[in-house]
């Protein structure tokens, strides 16, 4: 199954795992809801993305404050880490985070991503059907060269598609959806197939197959994207399917209606 929709005990009270580091993807992903400060030395890479709420992370004695309310409308908050590390998190109030790890021994200093733009894909190209916004915190541009994770979001906007035209990379992937509504949900392709997701959904894509995705009409959909570095074969820029790579093109349009704006 490429589709993950159960949950399994974790770490810590109130963390539930998605993935372990056992998956095909090699990529552990959890969701953890902290009732109370904690503490912990790392085993593995692990970066933190805060979902909503407000929590301080202190890595061998470097203080992070992480504050967010909104998925759709505010940065990324992230810290990452190597193993090794000495973490310990004080909660401010009722807190959500992604935890996300990979088996990677390197020691590197430790970041924290806080302010990461919108980067607006797709405007203007094919009457603005794939528009939407792409934040990267951390990648091999910006990151530890000794990292092997890769972490991102996107603002799928309402009735429209992202990750496209279709594309591709060798590197695994895990994709986790969230929705402006409860009732929200969207369609993933994963080659040839095509997956209906819902808010806590997960997309597994190994084998560098196409994986588009679009959101039904009326309906935002929220999606963090973690890729893992493979050994000679880091991420970069993916590639786009050839037949579909057209409309990327400067003022690529297709048909459209006459007397229609």
């Amino acid at each position: 199954m490429s589709l993950l929709t159960s949950h399994r005990a974790g770490f810590a009270p109130g963390f539930t795992a998605v993935t372990t580091l056992d998956d095909p993807s090699g990529i552990a992903l959890g969701i953890w809801k902290p009732a109370a400060a904690a503490q912990q030395t790392l085993e593995h890479e692990t970066a933190w993305l805060l979902m909503n709420g407000a929590v301080t992370l202190t890595v061998d004695g470097q203080k992070t404050r992480l504050e967010r309310g909104s998925l759709f409308d505010e940065s990324m908050q992230v810290v990452h880490a190597s193993a090794g590390a000495k973490v310990e998190l004080s909660l401010e109030r009722d807190s959500e985070l992604m935890v996300l790890a990979v088996k990677n021994p390197a020691r590197f200093e430790t970041r924290a991503y806080l302010k990461v733009k919108d980067e607006h894909r797709g405007q203007g190209k094919v009457h603005d059907g794939a528009y939407r916004f792409v934040r990267t915190a951390f990648d091999g541009t910006n990151a530890p060269k000794e990292a092997q994770l890769v972490l991102g979001e996107v603002i799928n906007l309402p009735g429209r598609w992202s990750s496209y035209p279709p594309h591709h990379h060798p590197q695994p992937e895990l994709y986790h959806y969230r929705f402006d509504r409860p009732e929200g949900y969207g369609h993933a392709e994963l080659g040839e197939q095509v997956h209906k997701v819902k808010s806590h959904d997960t997309l597994r894509i190994m084998n560098g197959v196409d994986h588009p995705h679009c959101a039904a009409p009326g309906y935002a959909m929220y999606y963090a994207w973690v890729i893992r570095h493979l050994p000679g074969a880091r991420y970069g820029v993916p590639e786009f399917t050839q037949e579909h790579a057209w409309t990327m093109a400067d003022g690529a349009q297709g048909w459209w209606p006459k007397g229609v704006s």
